[in-house]
Parts: C-alpha cells; sequence; structure tokens
C-alpha cells in the first residue's frame, strides 16, 4: 500500500511514479483522516506486501498530515512486512527519518528504509525562504526520476540505496524548531496570515486543494479558518497569484510541481 499527502504536488508525483512501478494506486492520507475524523485508521495488507508513506518535509519533520495519520494508522495483519518512508524535500531533511520511524514504532511497525528525494522548493510563506532559481528548479525535477528509479530498485532488492540528506544541525532543526513549527505555525488552533486581493477569479481551486478544509469558498471569495497545516497548496496553486501571506509574498514566486 503507498499513502501519500502533498500540498503542491512533488509528493503526489513521486507516489504516483511508485504507484506505477509497483500496480498500485496510490491513497491520499488528507482523504483517510476526513473519513476517520477520530478513530483509527485500519487497513490489511498482503503477505508480500510492502507498505509506502509518501509526505514533503515541512520545516525539517514530517509533514502533520502524515504524522497524524501514522499516529492513528493500524495495521491488522501485520506479519513484518517492509515499511517505507519517502520523503521530498527542498534541500535537507534533519531527523525527519528519525521521527516518522518513532511514530511507526509507536504503532508496532518498523521503519525498513527511509530516502529522500530533492525537490523544488515551494515553502514562501517566511521571509528567508523561497521557490529556486529557474536554473535549479528545472535541474531538480531532472534528477528526480533517476531518484525515484534507485529507490523503486531498492524497494525490489535489485540494489543498494541509502540516500538520505540530513543536512547541518539536524537536533537543532527538527528537536526546537520543528515542533515549534508545529505548536504554531501548523497546529489544530493555528491562526493564517492569507488574504486574497481584487484579481480573484472564484475558481475556488484553493478550497479544492487545502487538505484540511481550511479553505472554504464564501460568495465566490476564499476564506480561511483554523488549523492550516502550511503545505502551501492554496497560495502556490493559484492561477492568478490573488492569495498572498501578509506583504511577505507579494515578491516571492510560486511553485506547483508541473504534472499536477
Amino acid at each position: 500500500m503507498i499513502f501519500y499527502f502533498t500540498g503542491t504536488g512533488n509528493s503526489l508525483w513521486a507516489a504516483r511514479q511508485l504507484g506505477a512501478a509497483f500496480g498500485e494506486e496510490p491513497v491520499p492520507v488528507a482523504e483517510e483522516l476526513r473519513k476517520n475524523p477520530s478513530g483509527e485508521c485500519g487497513y490489511e495488507l498482503r503477505g508480500g506486501e510492502h507498505l509506502i508513506l509518501v509526505f514533503p518535509v515541512h520545516s525539517w519533520g514530517p509533514a502533520v498530515l502524515m504524522l497524524r495519520f501514522v499516529r492513528r494508522l493500524r495495521i491488522r495483519n501485520y506479519s513484518g512486512q517492509p515499511v517505507y518512508a519517502v520523503c521530498t524535500c527542498g534541500d535537507t531533511c534533519g531527523l525527519t527519518d528519525t521521527m516518522i520511524g518513532k511514530a511507526l514504532r509507536d504503532r508496532g511497525l518498523p521503519l525498513t528504509a527511509c530516502w529522500s528525494v530533492r525537490m523544488p522548493n515551494n515553502y514562501i510563506l517566511m521571509k528567508g525562504f523561497g521557490v529556486d532559481p529557474d536554473e535549479v528548479r528545472e535541474t531538480k525535477l531532472h534528477t528526480a526520476p533517476q531518484e525515484l528509479e534507485s529507490i523503486i530498485a531498492a524497494i525490489r532488492g535489485q540494489r543498494q540505496y541509502s540516500h538520505y540528506t540530513v543536512g547541518t544541525r539536524p537536533w537543532l532543526k527538527s528537536r526546537v524548531i520543528n515542533p515549534l513549527f508545529r505548536r504554531f505555525l501548523a497546529g489544530p488552533d493555528s491562526r493564517t496570515e492569507f488574504r486574497v486581493g481584487d484579481s480573484c477569479i472564484g475558481c475556488g481551486l484553493c478550497a479544492r486543494s487545502c487538505p484540511t478544509g481550511t479553505v472554504t469558498m464564501r460568495d465566490g471569495r476564499p476564506v480561511w479558518g483554523r488549523g492550516c497545516v502550511q503545505c502551501t497548496a492554496c497560495i502556490n496553486r493559484c492561477p492568478v497569484r490573488a492569495i498572498d501571506w501578509g506583504d511577505i509574498t507579494r515578491s516571492q514566486g510560486r511553485y506547483h510541481h508541473p504534472e499536477l
């Protein structure tokens, strides 16, 4: 089984590549959480089937919704099948592998291997961050399929592959910065600074893209409630750049995966 979370499409693209390789339809965890708003998310694995989690790295940790999903995940007939994690990241992952590994162990599941795949940056909600220059973006999009091919070969047992980019000061980033991010910027009571301009065409793509239902349409315009996980789907996927985060993003670029 392949479970994924995506905001701007990088992890969806990766999940689709894995799904095509193994003949499986990737399952979006955002929909699974909506189906089971308070209870466990239970599934069964076939004897030789593997479990693959695909998600972006947010603030040097697993995407919030993937963590929520894993903490409620129950594999009813688990009998030692391999469990893999594939992290899409703009640059580095910190201790994301350790964090997702602990969440899995708490549910009685091992982490067999964790890989990272460098994809274009999409986080633009804070000063000092932004999308990649065109040349860097195109280089990442060009090399990502090769990295996925190596991961697929490793899962099939055809070769060894252990690529995972930790980066500098991982403890500080994952143990200090990430908890602050999850508590104050991506927690269940988090407020947003999103605003919509007069160029909005009322297409509703922002609301349809929002994995948490934080964005709803009212009188043809988006309204943001609580519970944003800062996946940046709404702002990056707006076709007319009508959405901004305060004043920070006015001069920032936008990105979503070209195949999305």
